[in-house]
């Protein structure tokens, strides 16, 4: 794999992402963390899963430099493909839980909030949903997600104006569950997941499916008509503006 790294320890298989300095997600790395979690899925010598950045990145969220550049099938298709992969990670039934070493926002903050716990590096980061103010439609299958943790109030209001928390802030809204040192958040991040795998498999697998049932059936359902929507927007002149001054902005650092 290219744009990951996995290492198995005790039945737990740490997953480290690792493309380039933010870990921008693009069509490669989606597919790579989309096989992993289904084969981790079937394979019953791992218990669990915790997945974790790397310097001062858990992820930037999507490659938005590549997929400027995309033209309308590509886009279109790595919607889908994006879409496939936050249904499969939130319907993965093992333990999941994120080290969020750095910044977390967008596309990163997704792959967080898909995991049953988050433990967040302290320090100048930040985590959130902040695709509005990027020129992207957020999805109900999104806005579901982020509700389930945040409450449907907190979720539309920091929706609505693509609000960013520092590591403090998403502690105190339920966004993650524990701030910690940098050095410690391998160390919190496992000690918390350690206690999901203690219980038996299939009694804790069962009830996170249960639990989730309204999540799994929003990211797994058919989500062409949203899409039809998001595309629309993506090709709009007010968003390839947009789109085109943050890419500006990103290629002067």
């Amino acid at each position: 794999m290219n744009t990951i790294k996995v290492s198995i320890k005790d039945r737990l298989a740490i997953v480290t992402l690792n493309r380039g300095k933010s870990n921008a997600m693009n069509r490669e790395m989606i597919t790579e963390l989309t096989d992993l979690f289904r084969n981790i899925e079937n394979d019953d010598n791992i218990g669990g899963v915790m997945i974790t950045g790397q310097a001062h990145f858990f992820s930037a969220g999507l490659d938005l430099m590549e997929l400027y550049h995309y033209n309308e099938e590509e886009v279109k298709s790595f919607w889908e493909l994006f879409f496939k992969f936050a249904g499969t990670i939130v319907s993965f039934k093992k333990p999941l839980a994120a080290a969020i070493n750095g910044h977390s926002p967008a596309g990163g903050c997704v792959i967080a909030l898909a995991c049953d716990t988050r433990v967040m590096a302290e320090g100048k980061y930040i985590i959130g949903l902040n695709e509005v103010p990027v020129g992207i439609i957020v999805p109900d299958s999104i806005y579901q997600v982020y509700s389930f943790w945040l409450g449907k109030a907190n979720a539309s209001r920091s929706l609505l104006e693509g609000k960013l928390f520092s590591p403090q802030e998403a502690l105190a809204i339920g966004l993650v569950d524990e701030v910690v040192n940098a050095d410690s958040i391998l160390t919190a991040t496992e000690r918390r997941i350690r206690k999901y795998m203690a219980f038996e498999s299939n009694t804790w697998q069962q009830s996170k499916v249960n639990i989730r049932k309204e999540l799994i059936q929003a990211t797994t359902a058919d989500q062409t008509d949203v899409l039809a929507l998001m595309l629309k927007q993506w090709w709009s002149p007010n968003t390839r503006n947009i789109l085109k001054t943050i890419i500006d902005n990103l290629q002067k650092k």
